[in-house]
């Protein structure tokens, strides 16, 4: 039986982090993974794959180059599964290896099989042709999650999928119902909307991305519906079935019926726990497969840590790292700092919503003496060089005190945009900063600026 300093269940974002960062301690490691790639659902299905094919699609589509040379404009006519998958593979194959590499050149054993524990100290990995027992010092757990799964709605990977199954599809339908109005429903919605599919999206919430500021929710969803997305909100599905002609029916409470090629069902994902045997080392999930830990990531057991996905919202990649990072960090007690408020949000639709800190609705319901400075792409010469002249940017700040509060951004490159933001935010800077501060021209970084400056200009 080997021993080690960490054992991690799970080479996704939240595992990996988390094994380098004990390598590099100089602790002996050992990572888990049941699939024959490492990165887990991030690298393979999800984060990853999904972000590709957004690129893939943007590219093919033509999307902005179309304010230049009309709506008729594509680089390619017919765009298919395969040209989308082309890029997407490639992009995969390169992720894979560099995390491969990564855990050799710091020394992580990695184990590929189906972990399990045997009691709260040991784990069992059953590769399918032999098992091994390992014993841990310290256990991370950092599995993930999968699709959760409805019986009223019976996925059968053809024309009834979840979102772990598009990449599976062998052609683009020409309309689709989107089943969940939440992150990965909304951006895939964005990308088959792009490629002129007549999408529908049900989501039984009053809007769309419920924890985002109303606002750029809003100026998506108008830009969506200009895309020709239907939107069924306040909506839920009774039953779902698959037409004789191939097409699929989707019967709604409400007692409509909407009818398309096929359908996405990406409501809500389950935690990867079941072939855990979380019993045995004195771990509880809940019914959706959720681990509860405490600040430092630790479960009912204080040598078992769970990150990423398995422990629920926000389910980001770049939290899971984070979340790692801090757990192996506090399994050998190394001194590091993060900031949980300070963590930036991406969604990538089509355009990309991005955010750091309180929303309006937030800041009002906590009686803070607020003030809003907007920019808008249109308004900036990057902006219309671009094409990309559909966003806007919003600070947040304290009418008092000018310090910066939040900033909203719904617009191409809005991830990237952030990040301005996000330093000044973690640094508790004032809006001032964004006057005082030369940006290069044209650029969209002058939107801070502008922002800035009208937002100052609502003072007085």
């Amino acid at each position: 039986m080997q021993a080690y300093d960490l054992i991690v269940i799970g080479s996704g974002p939240g595992g990996q982090r988390a094994a380098i960062q004990a390598a590099k301690s100089g602790k002996r490691v050992a990572i888990i993974e049941k699939d024959a790639a490492v990165g887990g659902v991030c690298i393979n299905t999800g984060t990853i794959p999904s972000k590709t094919m957004r690129e893939a699609v943007l590219h093919l589509s033509g999307f902005y180059y179309q304010n230049f040379y009309g709506a008729n404009y594509h680089v390619k006519d017919v765009v298919t599964m395969s040209d989308l998958n082309d890029r997407v593979h490639r992009v995969i194959e390169n992720e894979v290896a560099v995390i491969q590499d990564q855990l050799q050149r710091n020394g992580v054993d990695l184990l590929h099989g189906r972990g399990s524990f045997m009691d709260a100290h040991h784990v069992l990995v059953d590769s399918g042709t032999g098992r091994n027992q390992l014993e841990g010092a310290n256990i991370l757990i950092a599995t993930g999650t999968k699709p959760a799964v409805n019986a009223k709605v019976p996925v059968n990977g053809r024309t009834i999928i979840d979102s772990d199954q598009i990449l599976a599809m062998t052609q683009l339908p020409k309309t689709l119902i989107v089943v969940g109005g939440g992150v990965i429903g909304v951006e895939y919605a964005c990308m088959f909307a792009t490629l002129g599919v007549r999408v529908t999206i049900v989501e039984k919430r009053p809007r769309l991305l419920e924890f985002a500021d109303t606002e750029m929710v809003e100026a998506l969803t108008y830009n969506m519906r200009d895309r020709r997305v239907t939107m069924r909100l306040n909506e839920e599905v009774d039953s779902v079935e698959e037409l004789p002609d191939g097409r699929v029916a989707a019967m709604l409470v409400s007692n409509k019926r909407v009818i398309g090629d096929a359908l996405l069902y990406a409501v809500g994902r389950q935690g990867n726990v079941d072939e855990l045997n979380l019993s045995a080392a004195g771990v509880v999930a809940d019914d959706r497969g959720r681990i509860h830990v405490d600040a430092d990531y630790r479960t009912a057991q204080p040598h078992i840590f769970a990150v990423g996905d398995v422990i629920g919202f926000p389910s980001l990649a770049s939290v899971s790292m984070e979340q790692g990072r801090i757990a192996a960090a506090r399994a050998f007690n190394l001194k590091i700092q993060s900031d949980p408020a300070a963590y930036p949000y991406g969604i990538y639709t089509i355009p990309q919503i991005s955010f750091i800190g309180k929303t309006e609705e937030q800041l009002t319901q906590e009686d803070v003496p607020y003030e809003v400075g907007m920019a808008y792409y249109r308004e900036i010469a990057r902006g219309q060089i671009s094409g990309q002249t559909e966003g806007r940017l919003k600070l947040l700040f304290h009418r008092e005190t000018l310090e910066l509060l939040g900033v909203h951004i719904y617009g191409e490159e809005a991830a990237e945009l952030l990040h301005i933001g996000q330093a000044v935010f973690r640094l508790k800077g004032k809006v001032t900063y964004f006057v005082n501060t030369v940006f290069n021209y044209p650029t969209l970084a002058e939107c801070y600026k502008a922002a800035a400056f009208n937002g100052l200009n609502r003072l007085h």
